[in-house]
């Protein structure tokens, strides 16, 4: 996913509980399934990052050299600046984007049948 055409919030924002509950049955369920989400994404976003970053990288690095090197700043500004992985998650929950399944519910639904 391109995270920096999403449209989640930069900042914190207030939800209401009961949209989250309403999703999934359980706001507990609906909270675990956004937080590992957000795992996914913080690694997606810190491989990218990680990847643009080596481009700069050398054997022979001076600490000159370290400081004046404007475009790498300028990259780590712009994801600094990428709303935070739990955000993103939020969203992409509340606008019905992420996939989900338990295990254990539908072992007892066929378990019943």
């Amino acid at each position: 996913m391109d995270y920096k055409k999403s449209n989640a919030p930069t900042n914190t924002v207030t939800r209401d509980m009961q949209d989250f509950r309403d999703k999934t049955g359980n706001v507990y369920e609906s909270i675990a399934i956004i937080g590992k989400r957000a795992n996914q994404i913080s690694v997606e976003i810190k491989e990218e990052l990680k990847k643009k970053l080596d481009e700069f990288s050398s054997s022979s690095d001076n600490l000159e050299e370290v400081f004046e090197n404007r475009e790498q700043i300028e990259i780590s500004r712009y994801y600094e600046r990428l709303p935070k992985p739990t955000l993103l998650a939020a969203q992409e929950f509340a606008d019905d984007e992420v996939y989900y399944r338990n295990p254990l519910k539908e072992n007892k639904v066929a378990e019943e049948l």
